[in-house]
């Protein structure tokens, strides 16, 4: 019998690599996606050397012949896709005087285009199944168009609209859909170097772990469809909202 598939499209070196190593660690084959193969090596010897399954694929997330390349490519060689992750970041900060039309048409490819292919092909594999996890990942920006945020702000309010159209179209056929806010820093390199103040907010629970956003993830696929949650906010105890 083929293993389930966990589909992890944007699996970089945080959040989304702490997503593919929580699934695998529950027995799912992830195939784990990025522009390029080969920045995934790290990640997928991770998961091997603790027992796991993984796939990489170099993808375009943006290309819809490659989206749908993928998927058949999956069913095909590696089993029944069971979940999917859209995780692909797509954060800019320009003032609207700034932001050129070329930022803002690539910020909404990478962030809402994107999700849209994901979701509809993963739907097309789900749906005659009548079982499947969908999720999103949401943030700040999904619900507040904050300063300098113009672009991405435009993306990601269009993502959750997206989730929102595809949980009600969606559940009846069994699919659960689902759109975390991630409202808060990440544990990251680029927090790190980039806003050492928050970051030493870290040792007070200050800024958000991959794997404890991860572990929610988890959660949310594993609900039964009586008492299903559509959107759920993650943040740290100091973030104000």
């Amino acid at each position: 019998m083929p293993d389930s598939v966990a589909v992890i499209i944007g699996a970089g070196d945080a959040t989304g690599g702490a997503i593919a190593k929580r699934f695998a660690r529950e027995g799912y084959t992830v195939c784990v996606t990025r522009r390029s193969e080969d920045a995934l090596a790290p990640l997928v010897q991770e998961i091997e050397a603790a027992g796991g399954k993984a796939r990489p694929f170099g993808c375009d997330a943006r290309d819809e012949e490659q989206m749908v390349a993928l998927f058949d490519t999956i069913e095909k060689e590696v089993g029944p896709v069971e979940v999917v992750v859209f995780n692909i970041g797509a954060n800019v900060f320009f003032s609207i005087r700034e932001t050129t039309a070329r930022v803002y048409r690539k910020v909404w490819e990478m962030a809402a285009f994107a999700g849209f292919l994901a979701g509809r092909e993963a739907a097309r594999v789900m749906v005659p199944r009548n079982k499947g996890t969908i999720i999103f990942t949401g943030a700040t920006a999904s619900l507040r168009g904050g300063k300098g945020f113009s672009a991405f702000s435009g993306a990601k309010f269009a993502l959750r609209a997206l989730a929102q159209s595809m949980a009600r179209e969606l559940g009846p056929e069994g699919i659960h859909v689902v759109h975390p806010i991630i409202d808060g820093a990440i544990d990251t390199a680029f927090i790190r170097d980039n806003f050492p103040a928050k970051y030493a907010q870290k040792e007070q629970g200050g800024i958000l772990n991959p794997e404890h956003i991860a572990d929610t993830y988890w959660m949310l696929h594993q609900q039964p469809r009586d008492a299903w949650t559509h959107e759920i906010d993650l943040r740290p105890w100091m973030e104000t909202f």
